[in-house]
């Protein structure tokens, strides 16, 4: 199939292109940097510049690749200072609406019969069990600094679902972590992580769910081959409260503990929002990725992968170079 990747050149789009090129694809990636043309050449796409949030620019590069599938994986996350967190979101929320509605009006002008868009895991709603299926109610009501955020998702999902004239699917990804995230050797987050910057709130009950990006793109294709309209959770095997993972991972990163933190001392300086995601938030089922994409993720749990992510800053940390 001709498919089109808008986002061709972030985390999980340089996993996404190469295995969809192996799998037989024609693949045309989209970026708005010219200077990262020759880096699609050489994964195997067609690339193709246009900036996102121009949907004039859109329609013409839909218009001329003729995909037969949109795969829509835009987001402006890569910073984990505060200026960059606070510009990235506000980004990121504007991709995940207009650029939606781009992408999805240039797909309706081409007959494309499959599009899929990356969503999150932490939209379910913070009551009853720790970890939710696709069936399980969103959060009604966020908290904070995370409304905007939600919002942004939830309008994703209902305009991709909501489309009928194609197969509209939203993945709702767990943490990601593996190589180009920020849970990778030298990134933002393991740096904070290893210099006890990224304390332990409260009683650290919140749920989290991860997924190693290339697993993350390893689903990924099998939802442009073989998903159909719907939602499908895309993390691993473990969800796991922070007051487990993140005393684990501090420790293979500096072999100490993650510093403690009162919850009114994070609420001054993120918000109501953080300190919900550290106590609250709810983990993810993969069962029905499983069962219906025929997939499974080769980092069944996040002990493994960050054990080989902290083998490698460790490594980075004493070479010469």
């Amino acid at each position: 199939m001709r498919v089109f990747i808008a986002g061709a050149t972030g985390a999980i789009g340089k996993q996404l292109v190469p295995r969809l090129v192996e799998s037989g694809h024609e693949v045309h990636g989209m970026t708005r940097r010219e200077s990262k043309q020759e880096m699609l050449h050489e994964l195997g796409a067609e690339p193709v510049v246009a900036d996102a949030l121009d949907p004039d620019q859109v329609a013409e590069a839909v218009g001329s690749a003729r995909p037969e599938v949109i795969v829509h994986q835009l987001t402006a996350l890569g910073g984990w200072g505060m200026r960059d967190l606070k510009r990235g979101a506000a980004l990121t929320n504007r991709l995940r609406i207009e650029a939606t509605d781009h992408l999805l009006s240039a797909g309706q002008a081409v007959g494309v019969r499959r599009f899929v868009a990356q969503s999150n895991y932490a939209l379910y709603a913070r009551t009853g069990g720790p970890v939710k299926s696709e069936e399980d109610p969103l959060d009604p009501a966020p908290p904070g600094k995370l409304r905007e955020g939600f919002a942004a998702m939830r309008h994703l999902e209902e305009a991709v679902l909501g489309a009928g004239w194609t197969e509209g699917i939203a993945l709702r990804y767990g943490g990601f972590y593996g190589p180009g995230t920020n849970l990778a050797p030298g990134g933002g987050l393991v740096e904070m992580i290893r210099k006890r910057r990224f304390p332990l709130i409260g009683d650290g009950g919140g749920v989290w769910s991860f997924i190693h990006i290339a697993d993350a793109a390893e689903a990924t294709v099998a939802a442009v081959e073989l998903g159909t309209r719907g939602v499908y959770n895309v993390v691993d095997d473990d969800p796991a409260p922070v007051a487990e993972w993140l005393p684990e991972l501090t420790h293979m990163l500096n072999g100490r503990k993650p510093r403690r933190m009162p919850r009114f001392i994070l609420r001054l300086v993120t918000g109501e929002g953080g300190v919900v995601m550290m106590t609250e938030a709810r983990g993810a089922s993969n069962a029905k990725a499983k069962r219906e994409l025929a997939w499974r993720p080769a980092y069944p749990s996040w002990r493994q992968g960050f054990a080989e992510a902290s083998k490698e800053n460790t490594r980075l940390r004493i070479s010469p170079l």
